[in-house]
C-alpha cells in the first residue's frame, strides 16, 4: 500500500515542478510550493496524480491548482483540444457560444474559454452575464453554431466547477464526437501546445436578443389561459441563473402573482444560504417553505445554480408536500398528453425518461397510445434520441433528477420551461378545485401507486473511488438473490452492450429486476464522488400498501448501509 503511496506522490511532483516550470502566475506558483511542501503529500497527490479526466461531456471536478483541478490552465487545455478537434475534422465555417453561472471564477473561465477560441481561428459568442444552461442549449441551435460550452457544476457542493461541451444540435455531445474530443484533449501533454494568441474581433458578447427569442418560444408552450391566475408563486434561484429568466418566462405565461426569496436572489458562489445548492436536497428548500408558509402562497420553485433542474413544494390545507423528481415527470407528462389535441401534431408522439425514472410514465403514454423510450441516465441521451427520431415528435419527459423538458427547441432539461409548465398545471387544477397532490391521487388511482427513492454514498478520494468500484463489481459477480424479499428475475449489467435500438452504448449500471418488477439500479455518479441506489416498487393505490412498499425500501437501505457505510 505504501509502495503505491509513494508512485504516487514521485508522479504527483514531478507534475507540479512541470507545471512551475510552465511560468504560472505568482500565486499559482505560490499554491504549487505549499502542496510540494513537507507535510501536504496526500493534497499533491489528489491534485496532480493525474489529469482531470475529460469526460464523454466534459469536466467537473474541484476548483484548485493543479492537473486533477478545475483552473485556468486545465480549462485552457480542455478548450484547445476541443478547438484541434473542431479544426481537424469539421471543414464547413466553425463557430462557439459560451454560458457561465454564478460559481467561482465562472465568468473568469468563460472568457478564458472565449479567447483559446478565437486563438484558433474559431468566431465565439459569449452571453456577458450569466444565464441557464437551456438557455445555452437554445443559443447553439439559434446562431447555428458548431459547438457550445457552459462553465457550471450544475447542482454540486460551491467547491466544485466545470465544463460541458454542446454539440451543433443542442445536446451534450455524444458518440462519435465525444470519445474524438477526449482523444485530442489527451494528446496535449504541454502548456505550449496551447494557443494562447488570442483575437478579440471573433468574439462578441450576446445577451438581450437571445432571451426574448427563448422566452417567446417558452410562452408557445401555454396549453391553458393563466391571464386571470390567482395561483400565488414563490420563486429561490438558490443564487444561479434561475434570476435571470424564469421571473420572465413566468409572466410570459400570464403569471402575476410571483414572489421571490430576497435572501437568495443575489447570485453568489459561495451559495452562502444552503448548505448545497441542490433542489433536491431538502434543506435548500428551507427558506423558500418559510415564505411558502408566512405568505400562505400555493407553490414554492427551486432550481439549481444553472437552472436546469427544479424542485417543488406545495401549501395545501396547511401542509407543505414536497414533490420528488418522479412525480414531476410523471404530471409534465400526464398534462402534456391529455392536452395533446391542441398541440396538432402531424408526426408519431413520443415521450422519454431514463432508465432509473418511474415506469408510472411508460403506463401513461400507453393509455394515450404514445410510445415511451428510455434512456440511458443522463438527458444527453434524451438528447440524441430526440436528433434520431427525426420522423417521430417528443412531447415531454425527465429524469427523477428533477429534470424535465418540453418540445425540442432546448435539446437540455430545462427548469425555465418546467417552472413555467408547472405552474400552469398548478393553475389550471386550482380552477378546477384541486391541488398537484390531488391530480397526483388520481394518476395513482387510474395507473397503480409508484414508490420510489434514492439512497446515495458519498465516497471521496482515490480511497472511496476504489471503493465505489469494488461496490459494483460485487453486484456485478455476485448478485443477491432476493430484493425486497422478492426473488430477482433479472439481472441487466450495463457494462455490457444490451439488446435495445436505444441503448448502444456501455454504462457502468446494473439494475436487479424481481419477479414482483421491483428493482434496485446501482450507478456510481458521473459528477461526483458517490455511488447511487435507485430503488422503485409498485401496486395498487392504497395508504396500506405505499407504507408497506415504503418499509420495504427503508429495510433494503439499512441492508447496504449495513455493508458498505
Amino acid at each position: 500500500m505504501q509502495s503505491g503511496k509513494n508512485n504516487l506522490l514521485k508522479i504527483s511532483k514531478a507534475e507540479a515542478d512541470k507545471w512551475i516550470l510552465y511560468g504560472l502566475k505568482k500565486k499559482e506558483e505560490d499554491e504549487v510550493n505549499i502542496l510540494l511542501s513537507e507535510g501536504n503529500e496526500d493534497n499533491l497527490i489528489e491534485s496532480f496524480h493525474k489529469k482531470l479526466e475529460f469526460g464523454t461531456g466534459g469536466m467537473r471536478g474541484l476548483i484548485g491548482i493543479g492537473s486533477n483541478r478545475i483552473n485556468s490552465y486545465t480549462i485552457s487545455l480542455a478548450t484547445q483540444g476541443l478547438c484541434n478537434y473542431l479544426n481537424k475534422d469539421i471543414n464547413e465555417n466553425k463557430s462557439a457560444v459560451i454560458a457561465y453561472d454564478s460559481r467561482r471564477f465562472s465568468k473568469e473561465f468563460g472568457y478564458q474559454t472565449a479567447k483559446i477560441f478565437s486563438a484558433n481561428n474559431i468566431k465565439t459568442f459569449i452571453f456577458s452575464e450569466l444565464r441557464p444552461t437551456p438557455e445555452l442549449s437554445f443559443a447553439v441551435r439559434e446562431l447555428n453554431c458548431t459547438c457550445g460550452i457552459v462553465i457550471t457544476a450544475s447542482h454540486n457542493p460551491k467547491e466544485y466547477n466545470g465544463y460541458k461541451v454542446y454539440w451543433n444540435d443542442g445536446g451534450q455531445i455524444t458518440a462519435p464526437h465525444d470519445k474524438n474530443i477526449i482523444s485530442e484533449v489527451e494528446k496535449i501533454t504541454d502548456f505550449k501546445q496551447i494557443n494562447f494568441n488570442f483575437n478579440s474581433d471573433l468574439i462578441e458578447e450576446i445577451d438581450k436578443n437571445i432571451d426574448k427569442k427563448y422566452i417567446d418560444k417558452i410562452q408557445s408552450l401555454s396549453l391553458y389561459d393563466n391571464s386571470g391566475s390567482k395561483l400565488k408563486i414563490i420563486f429561490s434561484s438558490l443564487h444561479g441563473t434561475g434570476i435571470t429568466q424564469i421571473p420572465n418566462a413566468l409572466k410570459s405565461f400570464g403569471f402575476k402573482d410571483i414572489s421571490s426569496v430576497k435572501s437568495q436572489e443575489l447570485p453568489d458562489p459561495e451559495f452562502s444560504t444552503v448548505v448545497s445548492p441542490n433542489p433536491e436536497d431538502l434543506d435548500a428548500l428551507d427558506l423558500g417553505i418559510k415564505k411558502l408558509k408566512k405568505e400562505k402562497a400555493d407553490i414554492l420553485l427551486a432550481t439549481d445554480p444553472d437552472s436546469d433542474r427544479v424542485g417543488v413544494a406545495l401549501y395545501v390545507n396547511e401542509k407543505i408536500n414536497i414533490l420528488n423528481g418522479n412525480q414531476l415527470a410523471s404530471l409534465i407528462v400526464y398534462y402534456s398528453l391529455i392536452n395533446l389535441d391542441k398541440r396538432k401534431i402531424s408526426k408519431p408522439c413520443y415521450v422519454a425518461k431514463t432508465i432509473v425514472t418511474t415506469r408510472l410514465i411508460d403506463e401513461i403514454a400507453r393509455d394515450y397510445s404514445v410510445k415511451t423510450y428510455s434512456t440511458l441516465t443522463g438527458f444527453k441521451y434524451i438528447a440524441e434520441l430526440i436528433k434520431n427520431k427525426k420522423n417521430e415528435k417528443f412531447i415531454a419527459g425527465g429524469e427523477e433528477s428533477y429534470g424535465y423538458l418540453v418540445d425540442d427547441f432546448v435539446r437540455d432539461k430545462d427548469a425555465i420551461i418546467s417552472c413555467a409548465y408547472i405552474c400552469e398545471i398548478a393553475n389550471w387544477a386550482k380552477d378546477n378545485g384541486k391541488s398537484l397532490d390531488i391530480i397526483l391521487k388520481e394518476i395513482y388511482d387510474k395507473y397503480g401507486l409508484f414508490v420510489e427513492k434514492l439512497h446515495t454514498i458519498k465516497m471521496e478520494g482515490i480511497k472511496g473511488g476504489n471503493k465505489i468500484k469494488e461496490i459494483m463489481e460485487k453486484y456485478r459477480n455476485s448478485p443477491p438473490q432476493t430484493i425486497f424479499g422478492d426473488k430477482v428475475k433479472k439481472v441487466i449489467d450495463y457494462n455490457k452492450i444490451v439488446k435495445n435500438p436505444i441503448i448502444n452504448v456501455k454504462s457502468n449500471v446494473i439494475q436487479l429486476i424481481s419477479e414482483k418488477n421491483y428493482s434496485i439500479t446501482l450507478r456510481p455518479s458521473g459528477t461526483e464522488p458517490k455511488i447511487k441506489f435507485y430503488f422503485s416498487l409498485s401496486g395498487d393505490n392504497s395508504e396500506e400498501n405505499k407504507n408497506k412498499l415504503s418499509n420495504l425500501i427503508d429495510e433494503e437501505i439499512l441492508s447496504i448501509k449495513n455493508n458498505y457505510e
